[in-house]
């Protein structure tokens, strides 16, 4: 499909150009039915420049060594869990790192509390198995079964949220390598490169406890926010430009100073003080996360393209702003109000951002 016809395209279709050259350089052992090999799906996700002068461009900026637990978790028998609290791209390297290894990220199973059974191993189409009976004509497979069919990596997001009876039917397919089909009388052994990716918020309310068996077959890797406030703007700047790109907003992409502006209110706040250290603040409901940073930036630059004259300014980031904070509208008006006069009031060149801020109070 082309991408222009879409409004997100897969991570394996949007950087198909960067895998290709990856591949043609690529001549270290790979597991087996990896497209590409661990240290060259790490330059993936980290970035770096080929012999060829190929430039490959991150997809996460953080710590290289959580990557590299990463990828050396999906070579082995246990399964990879990423963990975080929301908006530190889980959903994200997931994707990606199934993009580079299995060359597809679509093999997906999302996680509510309705997902049942059928959605982790099979289910039947049910017209064909009354007329035939149980046949494999009639099996519908699930991500899963096709993932070890065709030994390639599945995504299970917000593991967490599927009903506990549900996760435990991971066991088996985790330890064995095995789907048995009792209708059947068969069973789904899985080929090489079969693997589970699964994604779980720390925060996250409504959830339920994995039991220690699931965890025993899952190595746990935790994201955490970004380190730096230059490491945040970094990754703020880039997914909205990719997205002003992507969405074509008639906009220039926001000043660097703006999206600084944003990511430190979102840090201080988060942090419950001040980017100095000298005063303490009150944390809002909400996680104020780096993707909710994102989400601001955007929608302040939206506004600048259709409603404004297509320079970002303070007018057009405080609307997402103010919503960003304002989860709870008694608890977290409280924590703005104390934040602006005791943070924003004082930075003489915030003064436009306050004012702006009030007005939408």
């Amino acid at each position: 499909m082309n991408t222009e016809t879409v409004l997100r395209p897969h991570a394996e279709v949007t950087f198909a150009a960067e895998l290709t050259a990856l591949a043609a350089v690529d001549h270290a052992p790979r597991p087996g039915s990896w497209r590409l090999s661990p240290q060259a799906v790490r330059t993936y996700l980290l970035g770096g420049t080929l012999a060829d002068g190929t430039v490959i461009t991150p997809k996460y900026i953080g710590a290289a060594r959580l990557i590299e637990v990463a990828i050396a978790t999906l070579a082995t028998d246990r399964a990879l869990l990423l963990v975080g609290v929301p908006g530190t791209a889980k959903s994200w390297v997931a994707e990606h790192l199934a993009a580079a290894i299995s060359g597809v990220s679509t093999l997906l199973v999302q996680g509510t509390a309705g997902t049942d059974e059928n959605q982790l191993r099979y289910g039947w189409n049910y017209a064909r198995l009354l007329a035939e009976g149980p046949s494999e004509a009639a099996l519908v497979p699930s991500p899963v079964l096709v993932g070890m069919r065709e030994g390639r990596l599945v995504r299970v997001e917000e593991l967490t949220r599927i009903p506990s009876e549900v996760q435990d039917s991971l066991i088996t397919l985790l330890s064995e390598k095995t789907m048995p089909v009792p209708e059947l009388a068969t069973e789904v052994q899985a080929r090489p490169g079969f693997n589970v990716i699964a994604t779980s918020n720390l925060r996250d309310r409504g959830t339920n406890d994995l039991s220690a068996a699931l965890l025993r077959r899952f190595n746990i890797v935790t994201l955490p926010t970004p380190e730096t406030l230059e490491d945040e703007v970094e990754i703020v700047r880039r997914r909205v430009h990719d997205l002003g790109r992507a969405l074509a907003l008639p906009a220039e992409t926001p000043p660097l100073a703006e999206i600084r502006r944003i990511v430190t209110v979102f840090r201080e706040l988060r942090d419950g003080r001040s980017v100095d250290g000298r005063t303490k603040l009150k944390s809002p409901s909400g996680s104020m996360s780096t993707a909710e940073a994102v989400s601001v930036v955007t929608h302040g630059l939206a506004h600048a393209a259709y409603f404004g004259d297509g320079q970002v300014r303070a007018d057009d980031l405080a609307p997402g702003l103010v919503g960003a904070i304002l989860k709870d509208p008694n608890q977290d008006r409280v924590v703005l109000d104390e934040y602006l006069k005791t943070v924003v009031k004082d930075r003489e060149e915030w003064r436009d951002l306050l004012r702006a801020c009030l007005d939408h109070l």
